[in-house]
């Protein structure tokens, strides 16, 4: 039997700071992570503060589309 639309969706986190920096000159690259949430829980776009290797401090990571 077919179940509705699945209540866990995949997401991308992507790094505020370096977005809004422009990335570091030393290193290249965004800090992105993959995980799940609750579509019925958690409507809006998903944030947490999360480690970014490119900054070398936590930082908030935000929701993006794929």
């Amino acid at each position: 039997m077919a179940k509705g639309k699945d209540a866990r969706i995949p997401v991308l986190l992507e790094c505020t700071a370096c977005v809004r920096n422009g990335v570091n000159k030393e290193s290249t690259g965004i800090s992105r992570y993959i995980t799940q949430k609750n579509r019925h829980n958690t409507p809006n776009r998903l944030e947490l503060l999360k480690f970014c290797p490119y900054c070398y401090k936590h930082t908030i990571h935000g929701e993006i589309k794929k």
